[in-house]
């Protein structure tokens, strides 16, 4: 393929499902094929290099070892933010950068997936207004400059910060400035980029592990991968190979002799609560002594974040320890009224940031700044970074390939891109209650839908016009519908039950069960897009029902190591023929 763009509907496998087809077709791809790019890792960054580089022209795939967003961007803190703190860091030129990315995400790129979310930030003295309404208002400024497309932080005395939160203790504060930033649910920000991606050509490819890269004329050219499904085993060739893994960065370049340890794994854990056990009505940021304390509003519940700690053991699953939640738990009761505790907590998760290393003793210390590198010819790595920059992150990473290459390749498209869903949002919208007559769904349902699938709603409807079971709840008291367990494999690129229970869905989190009790019905319902006899339904569900019993072990542990030995000991879904 040329150097150029080519439009979606001019391209040979135009098709942006990511189901059982998708993957026959690209496995064949991968062996038959020599690639302009092979990229590794199917996190945000990964699969944001993806669509970059199929809409330039090039013939890409993207291969990841567990699922979409399996890793780091399935566990963020689901923010699309300028790093207000890092204003105290004085890395004015990544807030601004990450400003500006905020806006084009809400404008144009995905308007149907991220909502703006309002803050609270306490102040206890005058000196504190002084200091951080300066701040703020210089994150304002920059964010102006960058097009900003939300509203301006507000001041707020004693009396109107009790009336917007009543539930934050009247000692932990002397007024508030209010100011407002970005939420995403990230797992289905990532599959939405990555069926854009599959759009423009790219071949997206998940329980696809690379276990070495082949070298010829002292050229990286291509990789052996491993089908994690199968067992089956490819070489593939491409021109070059992008490290897109994160915190596995390091082990890619390992295969071709570098020592490299450039990325520190820091751990961030989460708390997922019941919205009526704070009495809030925005969300909060609080400053602690060793990092940042989040409140935000997530649909029924709060997120309760983060943590900032060194992690060096398993980085697949990173778990929580019975220290980590109980920090967090004992700097939220510090500012609200009325105490929370273990009881409830809904779900709890835990990621690992992929900082740049440097001197800093401490995670919190380290850059999110990004870095990209050419650490042996036809091999680009890129490194850092934060959630809301991936697609710089993206562009520069192409812009390596090209420089790799020798080619003249075309700029980036990336910034006028919308994903799917988004094209049509506003009108499709609009037309909520229309739908919800014409389909019969409920109007929440409608409205659910739309915040997820915008635009491509009726790809689901449709499941729903044919088996009216569809449109039923898979748990009654969220609005996940059984037509989207269908949806998720059809066009998803699920694979197994955890994938929709943890990454399609959120049931896993916002469950008491932890989405157990409703394993077995979303399995059968898998089974039939999938062929999985009744073997295959009991294996799903036994593994998915001991994967929640060794998170719930770990949250118990006093310390990592504990903590880690109760969660790898039940082992990956994937590890059939690892």
């Amino acid at each position: 393929m040329g150097d150029g763009p080519i439009p979606p509907d001019q391209l040979n496998v135009p098709s942006d499902d990511l189901g059982p087809l998708h993957r026959r077709d690209a496995l064949q791809r991968l062996e038959a094929e020599q690639l302009d790019v092979l990229i590794i890792g199917g996190g945000v960054t990964g699969i944001g290099c993806a669509l970059d580089a199929a809409s330039r022209g090039l013939t890409v795939a993207a291969v990841e070892q567990r699922d979409l967003a399996s890793g780091t961007s399935s566990r963020s803190s689901k923010l699309i933010h300028g790093g207000l703190r890092y204003l105290q860091q004085f890395q004015f030129g990544l807030v601004r950068e990450a400003l500006s990315e905020r806006n084009l995400l809400i404008t144009r790129i995905a308007p149907h997936l991220i909502n703006k979310v309002d803050f609270l930030y306490p102040l206890r003295n005058l000196g504190e207004r002084l200091y951080a309404g300066t701040g703020i208002a210089l994150y304002d400024l920059m964010a102006v400059r960058g097009g900003n497309s939300l509203p301006r932080h507000r001041h707020l005395s004693r009396k109107q910060v009790h009336k917007k939160a009543p539930g934050l203790a009247g000692n932990a504060h002397r007024g508030a400035i209010v100011y407002s930033d970005a939420y995403v649910d990230d797992a289905r920000y990532v599959v939405s980029v990555a069926r854009t991606a599959a759009q423009y050509g790219a071949s997206i490819l998940t329980s696809t592990k690379v276990t070495g890269l082949i070298s010829s004329g002292g050229r990286v050219c291509g990789a052996l991968v491993k089908c994690l499904e199968t067992g089956r085993e490819l070489k593939v060739s491409c021109r070059t190979v992008v490290n897109a893994t994160g915190v596995w960065s390091d082990d890619i370049e390992n295969f071709v002799g570098e020592d490299s340890t450039r990325v520190r794994a820091s751990k961030g854990i989460h708390l997922v609560i019941p919205r009526d056990r704070i009495n809030l009505d925005t969300g909060l940021i609080f400053r602690t002594a060793e990092s940042v304390l989040f409140i935000i509003p997530s649909g029924t519940h709060w997120i309760v974040g983060t943590t900032d700690t060194d992690w060096q053991l398993d980085r697949a699953h990173p778990a929580a320890s019975k220290r980590d939640i109980d920090y967090l738990l004992t700097t939220l009761n510090r500012v609200v009224k009325n105490p929370v505790t273990t009881k409830d907590v809904v779900g709890v998760y835990a990621g690992l940031r992929p900082l740049l290393n440097g001197d800093a003793t401490k995670t919190s210390k380290l850059s999110r700044e990004h870095a990209v590198t050419t650490p042996a010819a036809g091999l680009v790595s890129i490194s850092g970074g934060k959630y809301t920059t991936y697609r710089i992150m993206a562009l520069d990473t192409i812009d390596a390939v090209g420089r790799d290459q020798g080619r003249n390749l075309s700029g980036s498209q990336t910034s006028e891109l919308p994903l799917i869903g988004a094209q049509n949002y506003e009108q499709v919208h609009a037309r909520a209650a229309e739908i919800a007559l014409k389909s019969g769904v409920p109007l929440s349902g409608v409205n659910h839908l739309i915040s997820r699938h915008g635009d491509r709603i009726s790809e689901v409807l449709d499941l729903i016009t044919a088996d009216e079971s569809l449109g039923t709840q898979i748990d009654p008291e969220l609005p996940y519908l059984r037509a989207e367990v269908i949806h998720a494999v059809r066009f998803e690129a699920a694979l197994h039950l955890e994938d929709v229970l943890t990454r399609r869905t959120r049931l896993s989190v916002e469950t008491w069960d932890r989405g157990t009790n409703s394993a077995l019905q979303v399995a059968q319902l898998m089974a039939g897009e999938l062929g999985w006899d009744e073997s295959q339904v009991r294996s799903e569900v036994e593994h998915y029902v001991k994967r929640v019993e060794s998170e719930r072990s770990s949250n118990s542990q006093l310390d990592d190591a504990g903590a880690d030995a109760s969660r790898i000991a039940v082992g990956d879904v994937r590890e059939s023929f690892a």
